[in-house]
């Protein structure tokens, strides 16, 4: 844990107990931007065609805005996702490449807003939207479940 973080955590007395006190230089306007191959796990199985599903560029999107987040984190820190407001805007066939651009725009006590867009290796825009994440103490996630 880094130093600092318990003090933060002691300020926060009218939080949960698993809401951090995430440490400084997490702010908007960072980027990440990812590139992934696209496999049949990822595929649309409703589809009689080897094309990339939704849910599967969503995952990429998240994973890709968890990247962004974790070398901000404290030790026993992580991000959950609480909210996705994505279009799919186009068909990728399996096999094709997925470049992920998120970047956070806002940090607001614990949570945390994302533009996420994806493209694929033709250029053309798959996605995009936002999605929402909040940091959680993993030492007392779940105890209030």
């Amino acid at each position: 844990m880094r130093e600092g973080s318990i003090a933060k955590l002691l300020r926060i007395g009218r939080c949960l107990p698993y809401i951090p006190g995430m440490n400084n230089g997490l702010a908007p306007g960072i980027v990440r931007t990812h590139s992934y191959v696209t496999t049949l796990k990822m595929r649309a199985s409703q589809l009689k065609t080897d094309v990339f599903s939704t849910p599967g560029m969503i995952g990429l999107m998240e994973r890709t805005c968890v990247d962004l987040t974790e070398p901000y984190l404290d030790d026993d820190e992580q991000t959950v996702g609480i909210h996705v407001d994505v279009r799919h805007l186009a068909p990728t066939k399996i096999g094709q490449s997925v470049t992920v651009i998120a970047e956070l725009l806002e940090v607001k006590k614990n949570k945390l807003r994302y533009a996420v867009s994806a493209t694929n290796d033709h250029g053309v825009k798959i996605g995009e939207g936002t999605h929402r994440r909040a940091v959680i103490n993993t030492k007392h996630f779940g105890e209030s479940a």
